[in-house]
């Protein structure tokens, strides 16, 4: 066993506070990962705080929980069968460290759509001894080899590329399976830690981009990020203005809210893709606004390993990293309070140096 040091939850009404937990021994094709930067994701909130009990999670979150599945590290050791990396090496992990590879779904590279259930970084039970996986918010992790990615990027961005394991990820997939490029228009609904990187990931892809916010203090934000218009949704002349226009829309808004004004706006056979997982169900959208226009309404989960990968490497060649505020893991609760009103542009980032165990200075 390998004595890991983190944060966790105790309870949904308990605020994440140092915790010390044992990693489990190797498997033959395990790495062991030194967690150097870990992005700070809404769903880790809405685990710790318990608020997809009975939806995402049927057995709610199990308690202590550790969150954490954007993470960027380095390998401290290897299982005596690894062959992709070597100790010493850079790696990325996102949302899952295991699957169970032998599915139709994992076959394809779906891994996120495993038939037996992928093993996610955190909140899940291990494949094989069934216990609670703990995630990045703690200095080690240990992931099967497929499921760690490599990193190209400069050193010195190493924390800006922890947000893509899931922000960028979520954005990417939706974008690349409905084929946003050039003579496509796309929608990105929300301007926070997936919308940011939407729009990136949009206008790199040569897309022309449309942001949607609830606030007019993003609008020059929303150009300088990448998009070719914004529109202010609370606006109706604006948004009248885009009118079946749009090819597709992500969606990354997670609360609930009227999904019908932007189903309007898509051209005939548009999709909106909703990334984002509310605590409550969104209103049920009217079947005229689907039926008239052909327009499809989808949702999007993640994305598979390959996926991925292709996404790191693509950032890597463009330049794409995510807006970032580095904190040290003891401000974590702040940032959750901050993050729940929006007040981070556009992703907190937990410096893993930070965190010290309970018997060093």
């Amino acid at each position: 066993m390998y004595e890991a040091h983190g944060y966790a939850a105790q309870s949904s009404s308990s605020p994440l506070e140092p915790f010390t937990f044992a990693r489990r021994e190797l498997r033959d094709n395990d790495l062991l990962i030194e967690v150097l930067y870990c992005g700070v994701c809404h769903s880790d909130l809405h685990t710790a705080r318990g608020e997809w009990d009975g939806t995402v999670y049927e057995n709610g979150t199990l308690f202590p929980a550790v969150p954490g599945h954007e993470i960027v590290g380095r390998v401290k050791a290897v299982g005596t069968d690894v062959s992709t990396m070597k100790v010493g090496d850079l790696v990325a992990v996102g949302t899952m460290v295991d699957s169970c590879r032998t599915c139709a779904h994992c076959q394809m590279g779906l891994e996120q759509f495993c038939e037996k259930g992928a093993t996610w970084t955190y909140n899940a039970p291990d494949r094989i001894s069934g216990e609670n996986t703990l995630g990045g918010y703690s200095n080690l992790i240990v992931v099967r080899q497929e499921f760690a990615l490599r990193v190209s990027h400069p050193e010195a961005q190493l924390a800006a590329v922890a947000p893509l394991l899931c922000a960028g990820i979520t954005m990417w997939s939706p974008l690349r399976y409905w084929n946003a490029g050039p003579g496509k228009r796309v929608g990105i609904v929300g301007i926070g830690g997936l919308g940011h990187m939407g729009i990136k990931l949009a206008h790199a892809l040569g897309a022309q981009v449309v942001a949607f916010t609830t606030s007019e203090e993003k609008r020059q934000d929303a150009f300088a990020l990448g998009a070719d218009e914004v529109v202010l949704s609370k606006s109706a002349d604006e948004m009248k203005r885009q009118a079946g226009s749009l090819d597709l829309i992500v969606n990354s808004v997670a609360v609930a809210h009227d999904l019908d004004p932007y189903l309007s706006l898509l051209s005939l056979n548009g999709t909106m893709a909703l990334v984002g997982v509310p605590a409550q169900s969104h209103p049920s959208p009217s079947a005229t606004n689907l039926i008239f226009g052909r327009r499809s309404l989808a949702g999007s989960l993640v994305g598979g390993i390959p996926e991925t990968q292709e996404l790191l490497d693509f950032s890597a060649k463009h330049g794409i990293l995510a807006d970032i505020e580095t904190i040290p893991i003891d401000q974590i609760e702040a940032a959750f309070t901050r993050m729940q009103r929006s007040d981070v542009k556009y992703r907190f980032v937990i410096d893993m140096q930070s965190l010290r165990s309970p018997n060093k200075a």
